[in-house]
């Protein structure tokens, strides 16, 4: 998993409360177990028509938030069934962290196992930072995951995160990273029962 330390990017306003998983990732591109390819179906029904052309309004199908990197959104973002294809699908896309007033628990969770940093700020903060992303096309946010501050212009906000995730974002650290952190423990604790219980 890529570490997140300091990342400055291009952020897109997403103005909408209670953005479930289905919006994001909608049930028929479930059928994958690969972590790729997904961005493109990232927020079909409202990104797509149904031949298929992009919808020129929506945010993602224009420059210069096609290259976004950070997704400034409302609240309860990723309510809804608990898919991890979401991240997924906002990863391969190129989304690196949201910023929201609020999360649903479990995609929560499931952004820092894919490497996305789910950053909540107060609902007033949001709302300038998606004020100031409309007004300024391109404008960039910088969230420094070290200090826990995200920057914008004159807006400058703290938010608070636990050791343990931080730690495992800066680190780059899935759960298979932290299981390989204890490898020689591992590889011990097999040798030790290999000599004693040989017949395992």
């Amino acid at each position: 998993m890529q570490p997140f330390k300091t990342l400055t990017a291009i952020a897109a306003p997403l103005p909408l409360m209670n953005v479930d998983t289905d919006m994001i990732i909608p049930k028929q591109f479930l059928r994958t177990i690969l972590r790729t390819g997904l961005g493109k179906s990232l927020f079909n029904d409202m990104r797509y028509n149904e031949d298929g052309s992009p919808k020129p309004d929506f945010v993602l199908n224009k420059a210069p938030y096609d290259k976004a990197e950070i997704l400034v959104a409302g609240d309860n973002f990723g309510c809804g069934s608990s898919r991890e294809h979401a991240p997924w699908a906002l990863l391969d896309f190129g989304i690196r962290c949201v910023i929201a007033p609020s999360y649903a628990d479990i995609f929560y969770n499931n952004c820092f196992k894919n490497g996305i940093l789910p950053v909540t700020l107060p609902s007033e903060t949001v709302d300038a930072l998606m004020e100031r992303m409309t007004a300024h096309p391109g404008e960039t946010i910088t969230v420094d995951l070290e200090n826990c501050v995200v920057t914008s212009g004159n807006i400058r906000a703290t938010f608070t995160l636990d050791d343990f995730r931080r730690h495992c974002l800066l680190n780059g650290l899935d759960d298979i990273g932290l299981t390989m952190e204890k490898a020689k423990s591992i590889d011990s604790f097999e040798q030790k029962r290999n000599a004693t219980h040989p017949w395992l």
